[in-house]
C-alpha cells in the first residue's frame, strides 16, 4: 500500500512537471483598516508553465482583452467594462524564481524587479486544505507576518502573489490579521496555451523598469501627487481635450482637480496594502 501511495505521488508530480497548468485562488482582502468587517473577494490566476508563473486577476485578464478588442474597432467606450480591484501582474521566472511585478500609477506602467528573499520556517503541523494535505509554514514578508500551507505532492515552488520557495504549491496563505487571505479553489490545464511574458503585451506607452526601493518612492509620490503626469504632460505645452458622451467640450483643469480628489478619498480608504512597509 506504501508503494503505491509513493508511486501516485511521483506520478503527480511528474503530470505537473509536465503540463501548463491553471491554479484558481479565491482572493479575499480588507483594504480599509477602519472596516474590517468589509472584505472584497476576488479570483486571482496562478498561470503555471516551464518557462515561469503569472499572478493575475481574472477581471483584469477579461477587462485587458475587452480593451484591445474594442481599441482595434475604435470603439473607446470602456464604462460596461469590470476593471476589478487588483490591478498588477506578478511574474516569476523558473527555475532562478527571478519576479518582475507590473503595475500602472498615474500615466506610467512599471515593471519592478523585486529580489528580497522569503525566509521560511517549516513547521510540522497538517491541515487538510480542499482535497490536499497540506503543511504549515510561516515567514515575515512586506510588514506583515504570513502562514502558508503547501502540498509537497505538488512539486511546484510557487504561489499567490510574489510567495515562493517552499517544497511544494502554496494552496492557502493568509497574514497574520486575517487582512488578506488567498485559498486554492481550482485547478485547469492549459494544454494548448503558450506561455508569455508580460513585457510582451500591448501597451499604450513604454514599460518603465524600476527597483523596489525606487518603485516605494514612486508609489509614495503618486499616493500624494496622484495627477502629477497628467499635469507634467501640460506644462509641457501638450493639448489635451476632453468630452462628456455627447461630445461636449470639458474643462480640463476642472476634471484633472476632480480626479486628484477622487484619488486621494480612494487611497485613504486604501490603507491596509498587502505590502503593508510601501506606506511606511
Amino acid at each position: 500500500m506504501k508503494k503505491i501511495i509513493i508511486a501516485f505521488a511521483l506520478l503527480l508530480g511528474m503530470l505537473f512537471n509536465a503540463q501548463n497548468k491553471r491554479f484558481v485562488y479565491e482572493y479575499r482582502f480588507v483594504s480599509d483598516s477602519t472596516k474590517k468587517d468589509v472584505a472584497i473577494t476576488e479570483s486571482i490566476y496562478l498561470d503555471v508553465s516551464k518557462k515561469g508563473s503569472k499572478f493575475y486577476s481574472r477581471d483584469k485578464y477579461i477587462s485587458d482583452s475587452l480593451i484591445e478588442a474594442q481599441s482595434k474597432h475604435q470603439n473607446g467606450d470602456f464604462s460596461k467594462i469590470k476593471f476589478g480591484m487588483v490591478p498588477y501582474v506578478v511574474q516569476k521566472s523558473y527555475p532562478d524564481y527571478k519576479i518582475l511585478f507590473f503595475n500602472r500609477l498615474d500615466m506610467d506602467e512599471y515593471k519592478v524587479s523585486d529580489d528580497r528573499k522569503m525566509e521560511w520556517k517549516i513547521l510540522p503541523e497538517k491541515e487538510k486544505v480542499g482535497e490536499f494535505n497540506a503543511q504549515k509554514a510561516t515567514t515575515d514578508f512586506a510588514g506583515r507576518k504570513w502562514t502558508a500551507w503547501f502540498v509537497a505532492d505538488i512539486p511546484i515552488q510557487d504561489g499567490p502573489y510574489k510567495f515562493h520557495g517552499l517544497p511544494g504549491l502554496i494552496v492557502k496563505l493568509e497574514d497574520q490579521t486575517n487582512s488578506h487571505s488567498y485559498v486554492l479553489k481550482e485547478i485547469i490545464d492549459l494544454k494548448d496555451r503558450e506561455w508569455k511574458s508580460q513585457e510582451e503585451n500591448h501597451r499604450f506607452g513604454a514599460l518603465v523598469p524600476l527597483n523596489q526601493e525606487k518603485y516605494k518612492k514612486q508609489f509614495l509620490d503618486y499616493r500624494i501627487n496622484p495627477t502629477k503626469g497628467i499635469r507634467q504632460m501640460l506644462s509641457s505645452g501638450t493639448k489635451i481635450m476632453m468630452t462628456d458622451e455627447k461630445g461636449n467640450k470639458l474643462d480640463v483643469e476642472d476634471m484633472i482637480r476632480q480626479r486628484e480628489r477622487k484619488v486621494k478619498e480612494d487611497n485613504a480608504k486604501d490603507n491596509n496594502l498587502l505590502e503593508l512597509d510601501l506606506l511606511k
